[in-house]
């Protein structure tokens, strides 16, 4: 136990946590989406249970670092297959267990987005022609469960990448999933209170699906660029906010 009075360890810690927490806010936008088509008094519940269960997935996980990191090996290789020999093209179309994984989990998050922009743009015309099944608390809950996997996958590689020991990998992701749990509620509040910022979060989920599907074949896009876009876009889009209220307050003063 002498590693916990390791200064690196706690630097390793506090590091590994704000990262999980960066990591989370996908988690966070696209949990807030999927709950708030259910009813209002299920909406809390769907939010709390897809986040205890991302925190399931991490852990599961962390405890099968083995099998996790035997995802990392070559599984499928295309080049083989269709007989190509490129130098340059080959490391592109040898495809892991995580490649796999992450090309799914990103065309999933692609479809779902991409669906959710053309209701929003074409609302009108769905409502009038719509005769699919309405929306449970299982279905949501699954698809919750689906990008869970993805994301969880990509959190404990992060995680396993950074720090050795497991404990200060499972107290880093056990303190982000709380800190998510906590602001869950306000960010889906933020979220779906307001049609632009929920057309913003759905352009940055479809911007993390491609993300994701590009990393599959080894085209890394880093991930720092993609979340400062996305605290720009949020920052301009609250300064919007903010100056239409005040527009407002002052046209009903003039009133």
């Amino acid at each position: 136990m002498e590693w916990l009075l390791d200064p690196q360890v706690w630097i390793s810690f506090l590091t590994l946590t704000v990262l999980e927490i960066v990591l989370g806010i996908d988690n966070i936008v696209f949990i807030s989406i999927q709950s708030a088509k259910l009813p209002l008094e299920q909406q809390k519940k769907a939010r709390q249970l897809g986040l205890i269960l991302a925190l399931v997935m991490r852990v599961g996980l962390l405890f099968s670092i083995k099998w996790v990191m035997g995802l990392t090996a070559p599984l499928v290789n295309f080049a083989e297959l269709f007989s190509i020999t490129n130098e340059k093209i080959v490391p592109y179309l040898v495809l892991s267990g995580r490649d796999l994984i992450l090309f799914i989990g990103g065309l999933f998050l692609i479809y779902k987005s991409t669906t959710e922009i053309h209701h929003k743009v074409e609302g009108h015309v769905e409502i009038a022609n719509s005769k699919s099944k309405p929306i449970t608390f299982t279905n949501v809950i699954i698809q919750i469960l689906i990008l869970d996997i993805v994301f969880s996958l990509d959190s404990v590689i992060t995680a396993v990448g950074m720090v050795d020991q497991i404990g200060v990998m499972i107290a880093a992701v056990i303190v982000a999933v709380i800190v998510m749990l906590i602001s869950a509620e306000s960010i889906s509040r933020f979220v779906n209170d307001y049609p632009s910022v929920k057309m913003l979060a759905l352009a940055f989920l479809l911007l993390i699906g491609v993300s994701l599907t590009a990393e599959a074949f080894d085209q890394h896009i880093p991930k720092g660029y993609i979340y400062f876009a996305m605290a720009f876009s949020v920052l301009v889009e609250y300064l919007n906010i903010r100056s239409e209220k005040k527009a407002l307050k002052k046209l009903e003063k003039q009133d």
